[in-house]
């Protein structure tokens, strides 16, 4: 892969004599951009065009980032480029004409409990890939973390004697417990199949992808993707929505918000709010269609 990834470090330090924290934000935008064009076959940053670059906009929009966050990106894609095309390295800028435009702000997409069933019950088979998708998926929507907590944990994280699960933040620690049918997938994979995955007695993290190597975020994506059209789900789901999904589910089964905001690791309850909203939401529209008087 051609990313000039050293060169445009130079470039911001010497020429552009950015911040610390922009400089490391930039060169980690960059190297995750490199990442997802090596996983979608472009090797050269500079072959890239318009098109490649509003794929990759979309893609973070799917995968839930931000509109603070998908801003920096593009701002940070914008500096690349400009830097290719003084270098010369190519002649053109395809983020030129790349608009992002802020979604305004919605309730999230989450899913029926019919729909988490179809879901779940997707990988199957006694392969090593559906046992190790299968763990993924249960723990998941038993757990409600985020994709990136669950491609970081470690075989330490995770108690199957018990079923919980020990996340320790920079901030904070969450212990999550697990329903039976979640932990009974993980351990089928941790004790049949992750070591035959993993040859590695040094690797700790717990799940792996086939080659028993870390997981990407891109990587898992594909993984949902393709189990929700498998299982004819119209919704346009991402990982994300198995989070909001056990959130709102708890919820309207008359968990507390404020349990639900320390099993999702929320430092402001105002960002679990959103989960009564869809459920007022779904009443209401209950109401309006069943209720005779109301049609």
């Amino acid at each position: 892969m051609k990313d000039y990834f050293v060169e445009f470090k130079v470039f911001l330090e010497n020429e552009k004599k950015v911040s610390k924290n922009t400089l490391e934000s930039y060169l980690r935008d960059i190297s995750q951009f490199a990442q997802y064009a090596a996983e979608n076959s472009l090797d050269d940053l500079a072959k890239a065009d318009g098109q490649f670059i509003n794929d990759y906009i979309k893609y973070l929009k799917v995968d839930g980032r931000s509109d603070s966050t998908i801003s920096r990106i593009t701002s940070a894609l914008r500096c690349y480029y400009k830097f290719l095309l003084a270098m010369r390295i190519t002649d053109t800028n395809p983020v030129k004409n790349v608009k992002f435009k802020k979604n305004t702000k919605k309730l999230p997409e989450i899913l029926t409990n019919k729909e988490i069933e179809l879901l779940l019950k997707q990988p199957s088979g006694t392969d090593f890939k559906s046992v190790r998708d299968k763990a993924m998926l249960e723990l998941l929507y038993a757990t409600g973390i985020k994709v990136s907590e669950l491609i970081k944990l470690t075989v330490h994280d995770i108690n199957l004697q018990i079923g919980i699960l020990h996340l320790k933040g920079s901030k904070n620690e969450r212990i999550i417990p697990m329903y039976p049918a979640a932990v009974k997938a993980v351990s089928n994979y941790y004790y049949h199949v992750r070591d035959t995955i993993v040859v590695d007695s040094s690797q700790e993290t717990l799940f792996t992808n086939m080659n028993g190597q870390p997981l990407t975020r891109q990587g898992f994506w594909k993984i949902v993707k393709a189990y929700a059209k498998k299982a004819n789900i119209k919704k346009d789901i991402t990982p994300h929505t198995l989070r909001h999904s056990f959130a709102a589910h708890l919820l309207e089964n008359g968990a507390q918000l404020k349990d639900i905001q320390e099993m999702l690791g929320h430092a402001d309850i105002s960002s679990t709010q959103v989960y009564a909203q869809i459920i007022r939401n779904r009443y209401a529209q209950a109401y309006k269609k069943y209720h005779p008087m109301a049609k």
